[in-house]
């Protein structure tokens, strides 16, 4: 947008602000401006929609990191600076201004360089004609510049994001809209709704809204990828025997799956396409085994347990581990 009203607009007047404030307080400033002047709380006031224009042409452009330093530079050239069309030799205006400080020659005529021209302006010399022509590119002189982007979170539930949902978040400006959280959403995803965001102030496309997505976490399961992962407790003889037990799924009737004998704690089974469905692919439910020991035992209970113990062959289980760590 680098042209004449960027010499003749002072940007930070328009938002009452420092030169030196912070990014932060920049939108805030913008946020309690856009809310007193926004159109649709003054209806019918010509004066208001003129304003919450400035102010959002003037923050489009502050908010830029780019932009600002560049609107910085192209003011700190001097008011005199003037994008106009020359008068007669020994007239004011036009050009020579902004040229004036890069030099003359020795018979007192203008000797400009206009890479350094362009440069000043982080700009190449055959962009304004790319812009004239209808190459689409961005220009610093005068070109359309993409409008800011809003941003906002949301925090969904775990069920949420596995399988999606259409959402309504409150905007900047107070005004709901609707956001499509697909299905397999992460915890920490960014969602881009594009042209949804602040408009351009001279034409150019909107800018987006873009969504950071915290996902809660569920009582019994977890994401691994497109998997669904899940703990299932046995009780010991269900592992050391072997038995049919029932595993749950999320949001539907619970699967059967057969724990075979000798299973032992943390032994993981599969059950196909009960994971996460996505445009991607479809994930699995991993059901990790964990054996529960009774906290009580009595009478024939343990009796028995204690018959088997005299039973069970004598081999102990952390011999090779003692022998490892010995080594």
């Amino acid at each position: 947008m680098a042209s004449q009203d960027w010499f003749d607009k002072d940007f930070y007047k328009v938002l009452g602000v420092d030169k030196s404030v912070t990014e932060a307080d920049l939108k805030k400033t913008y946020r309690k401006l856009a809310r007193k002047y926004h159109p649709d709380s003054n209806q019918g006031d010509a004066s208001a929609e003129a304003k919450f224009k400035e102010i959002s042409e003037a923050y489009s452009v502050l908010s830029d990191t780019e932009q600002r330093a560049e609107y910085d530079q192209i003011r700190a050239m001097g008011s005199g600076a003037r994008f106009t069309s020359g008068g007669r030799s020994g007239q004011p205006g036009g050009f020579e201004d902004v040229f004036s400080g890069f030099g003359r020659t020795s018979r007192g005529q203008q000797q400009t360089n206009f890479e350094d021209i362009f440069a000043m302006f982080n700009q190449d010399p055959m962009s304004d004609f790319d812009a004239r022509y209808g190459s689409g590119r961005r220009t610093g002189f005068g070109g359309p510049t993409k409008g800011g982007d809003f941003t906002a979170r949301t925090t969904i539930d775990f069920t949420t994001a596995v399988k999606g949902e259409t959402i309504t978040l409150a905007g900047e400006d107070g005004h709901p809209f609707k956001v499509k959280i697909p299905a397999g959403v992460a915890d920490g995803q960014k969602i881009r709704l594009r042209g949804r965001g602040r408009p351009s102030p001279n034409g150019g496309e909107n800018g987006d809204i873009v969504v950071t997505v915290a996902v809660r976490k569920h009582p019994v399961f977890e994401r691994d990828g497109l998997n669904l992962k899940v703990t299932v407790p046995v009780t010991f003889t269900e592992a050391a025997l072997g038995a049919t037990i029932e595993v749950p799924t999320l949001g539907g009737d619970p699967v059967k799956l057969k724990v075979a004998p000798g299973t032992p704690s943390g032994r993981t089974m599969r059950v196909k396409g009960r994971g996460v469905h996505t445009a991607k692919g479809t994930g699995d439910l991993l059901a990790s085994v964990q054996v529960v020991v009774p906290s009580h035992l009595e009478g024939e209970a343990k009796a028995a347990l204690e018959a088997f113990a005299a039973a069970e062959p004598k081999e102990n289980p952390r011999a090779e581990l003692l022998a490892k760590a010995r080594a």
